[in-house]
């Protein structure tokens, strides 16, 4: 089974400008994926899909590939990933001959993911069967959606999953059902299905890769990215 590697890191972040090459414990956040990429050992290849020359100069220096510029129209901010994954299939089948079986985006706003995430995450599609695989975090309890309240034109509330009245809910953390988020760490899917009817990067089997919290942290925010100093700061102390 070949297995592609795409980092997805194009140059106009407006919540976070520059957030790509922003540095995190030293290094740039762009590097934090490739390391973890690179030291998982599952990839046959692993590209770097940006039109940002200077994320793609620190991803070449990291011995990542970057074998084309993504094109302008695939680098807004309202570009979802479907195309921008299409785009790299593509190409890298016309210009390269090369076709893989499975796909992983690799996202570099979530610094925090590890090598052995990915190869879990490789291992759990291969045991499950599933199209896809993505990470998935817990809800906390406070957010849980059974708990969560639509508000009406009135001013009134009621709960959101059921529309039944605030009384009704679920007062007790034991008693509510678990909530997980897709946490943007790990998507990983079967190639065909970019090029299916209708395309998607999911299917219909999506299989669940846990993390904690801490592991799918996603860099939206100078208070994320500080969040990732701290956590970094924790994880090397452990180790040590």
């Amino acid at each position: 089974m070949k297995l592609l590697g795409v980092i997805t890191a194009r140059a106009g972040s407006k919540g976070l400008p520059g957030k790509n090459i922003r540095l995190l414990a030293g290094k740039p956040l762009l590097v934090h994926t490739i390391d973890a990429a690179q030291q998982s050992g599952v990839f046959d290849r692993l590209i770097l899909s940006t039109d940002d020359p200077a994320a793609a100069g620190i991803a070449r220096s990291r011995g990542c590939e970057v074998p084309f510029v993504r094109p302008p129209d695939l680098a807004r901010d309202d570009t979802p990933h479907l195309p921008v994954l299409q785009h790299a299939v593509r190409w890298l089948g016309e210009f390269a001959d090369y076709r893989p079986d499975l796909v992983m985006i690799l996202q570099p706003d979530s610094p925090m993911r590890q090598p052995r995430h990915i190869r879990e995450a490789v291992e759990l599609a291969a045991a499950s069967g599933a199209d896809s695989v993505v990470g998935v975090s817990a809800v906390p309890a406070h957010y849980n959606p059974m708990r969560t309240l639509r508000v009406d034109e009135r001013g009134f509330a009621t709960l959101l999953v059921t529309g039944e009245p605030v009384r009704t809910r679920i007062n007790r953390r034991q008693d509510m059902p678990e909530a997980w988020t897709m946490n943007g760490a790990i998507y990983l899917f079967r190639t065909s299905l970019l090029f299916s009817e209708p395309p998607t990067l999911y299917g219909d089997r999506v299989a669940a890769y846990r993390m904690d919290g801490a592991s799918g942290l996603s860099i939206e925010t100078l208070e994320d990215l500080a969040e990732a100093e701290r956590a970094i700061e924790l994880l090397a102390t452990r180790r040590g």
